[in-house]
């Protein structure tokens, strides 16, 4: 096994905390594995992510698709305030990885998000190598979007951690080569660097 050279998180669900998506969309939808599969492969999610619609576009769409009895300018407010913030020591376990290894985001993301959710500065400031969905126009869990990022970095697939909420992105990284493991929250990414051999300075 590789020693990793390069950690590269997912943002909502592993740094960020997300609220129930599925309570924002109403009634019927359980948040759960076969709901993150539904959305994830959803084609207007995926337009979302990869920056082919506007935020209010696709809640304009979600909410005439799914019947929803809400306005779209509601919906555009749910999908903004979705992510909570930083989970508590997020942060300072993300800078502790200083003069240890690279680190880097990759997250399936919109530009409502990236410059407007809770802590968004804080995120920003947390890593100087970003690759986000709705700027490369390619989207997890696509093979490749893993590969650039990896091409990117300029090292090996297999020096690379990937830390993602969703198993769907785990396994797509590791079908490149690039070690991952599922994490959700700081207790979990704190265990899987642990697991991997990189120990955050203390």
């Amino acid at each position: 096994m590789c020693e990793i050279e390069v950690v590269v998180f997912d943002m909502g669900g592993v740094l960020v905390e997300l609220g129930p998506l599925a309570e924002a969309l109403g009634d019927g939808w359980q948040d759960d594995a076969e709901f993150w599969e539904r959305w994830l492969t959803s084609p207007l999610v995926r337009d979302l992510d990869a920056g082919r619609i506007s935020p209010h576009e696709f809640c304009t769409r979600l909410v005439s698709d799914l019947g929803l009895p809400i306005s779209d300018t509601e919906m555009l407010e749910r999908l903004r305030t979705w992510p909570s913030g930083l989970f508590p020591g997020a942060a300072d376990l993300v800078r502790s990885l200083d003069g240890v290894v690279e680190r880097a985001i990759l997250s399936n993301t919109s530009a409502l998000h990236w410059e407007s959710q809770v802590d968004h500065e804080k995120i920003q400031a947390l890593f100087p190598r970003r690759y986000l969905s709705y700027e490369l126009g390619m989207t997890k869990p696509d093979a490749e979007i893993f590969e650039h990022v990896v091409e990117d970095l300029g090292v090996a697939p297999g020096a690379v951690l990937f830390l993602d909420d969703n198993q769907m992105n785990v396994n797509a990284a590791r079908a490149v080569g690039m070690q991952a493991q599922r994490c959700v929250g700081v207790a979990e990414v704190e265990a899987a660097l642990h697991l991997h051999g990189v120990v955050a300075r203390s």
